[in-house]
């Protein structure tokens, strides 16, 4: 089977939020004998070699950004990504096109590509995650953007009838695009990840982490909360790991005895920090989609304490600890710190976790929509 496959950034290397899924799909797709045509963005990554040995052909487009990438009718994420080369390629090899995300979308509805099939891969409902981000936003400037890319996407999210398949990361979006276009094909595939099988060290921990981009609103809002509400009143030792803290979260963290920070840890040393956690505090206060981190913590972390809104829409509730304020994660922490996690821990997360986040079955899945 040929495929075209559009990516709304270069997926690798697979570093962050939504391209983990995104690099680990094409590589399961390929592997399951998928030929792939990529089509991707290039603003700010390099060109990624380690992607050929996976798709028949790599295509890289300049990302529109700045003025030339604004319009009144488009979201500014859909706008800057329009390039007629991308329409040549798709026209010119017969294939299914697989959309990830609106990001990807300008070209869906085309005549040139009437007929084809075409599948569109939602990370997240991004009217909602727009609107959050403008709610969160304490910028004027960014606050605007928000708000205004959130009203576009609404429009923009109304008007996708072209595509054949609807394909989501979380039930709660699966629900939302079924209920708008009733008439076609819905399909809730959760995310690929890195992990083909659970790799928890059993025993115990010596300190609670929470892990993320911290650069990123969503993350920081998270880790502040732990800082100011949860680290002073619970006794034990807390690390922060991930990529560039703000200087505000860095104050935060080196006014308490018991927090430390990491900033930008390599790989190997964020498998390390996630590996021996005894506990995984994932709080999180924008429930879109689904946060590759509570995956990377389940496969590879012991302990999980979340709040409701992190486990939306996930399956996921029944292997977590579901905190309901701070006073509850304080309770919960101390209490998960005194105990050890053990084989029959991971056997039961093991046959929970793998019914929905298989990634071999999920691209056969995959396969199936495109076929259909």
């Amino acid at each position: 089977m040929k495929l075209h496959f559009i990516s709304f950034d270069i997926p690798a290397p697979p570093d962050y939020g939504g391209i983990v899924d995104v690099f680990y799909k094409i590589r399961n797709l390929c592997e399951a004998g998928v030929k792939i045509y990529l089509h991707c963005y290039a603003y700010g990554r390099p060109e990624a070699p380690e992607l050929e040995q996976y798709c028949e052909a790599v295509y890289y487009y300049p990302r529109k950004t700045g003025w030339k990438g604004l319009s009144l009718l488009y979201p500014y994420m859909m706008y800057s990504r329009r390039d007629k080369a991308l329409l040549e390629n798709l026209v010119r090899i017969d294939a299914p096109v697989l959309f990830e995300g609106v990001h990807t979308a300008y070209y869906l509805g085309h005549p040139a590509l009437a007929g084809r099939r075409k599948v569109l891969r939602n990370q997240n409902l991004e009217q909602e995650y727009f609107g959050l981000l403008a709610q969160r936003s304490t910028g004027l400037f960014k606050k605007l953007y928000y708000r205004v890319e959130s009203w576009l996407l609404k429009r923009a999210e109304s008007r996708l009838q072209a595509a054949d398949v609807f394909m989501t990361v979380a039930e709660h979006d699966h629900d939302f695009f079924k209920a708008l276009y009733p008439g076609k094909q819905h399909e809730y595939i959760p995310s690929f990840q890195p992990y083909n099988d659970i790799a928890v060290l059993p025993g115990q921990g010596t300190y609670c982490l929470y892990h993320g981009n911290l650069g990123h609103p969503e993350n920081e809002e998270a880790a502040l909360f732990l800082l100011q509400n949860v680290c002073p009143h619970t006794p034990v030792s807390f690390v922060f790991a991930g990529k560039d803290p703000s200087p505000t979260l860095q104050q935060a963290c080196a006014r308490l005895d018991n927090c430390s920070l990491v900033a930008n840890p390599a790989p190997e040393e964020m498998a390390a920090l996630v590996g021996n956690a005894q506990v995984h505090l994932l709080p999180t206060f924008q429930p879109t989609g689904l946060k590759l981190k509570l995956l990377h913590a389940l496969f590879h972390g012991r302990h999980v304490i979340v709040n409701s809104d992190m486990v939306r829409g996930t399956g996921l509730a029944a292997l977590c600890h579901v905190a309901a304020d701070a006073a509850d994660f304080c309770k919960k922490t101390e209490a998960l710190m005194a105990l050890p996690f053990g084989e029959k821990e991971i056997s039961a997360r093991r046959t929970l976790l793998l019914e929905r986040y298989d990634n071999r079955k999920n691209a056969q899945r995959i396969i199936t929509c495109l076929r259909s």
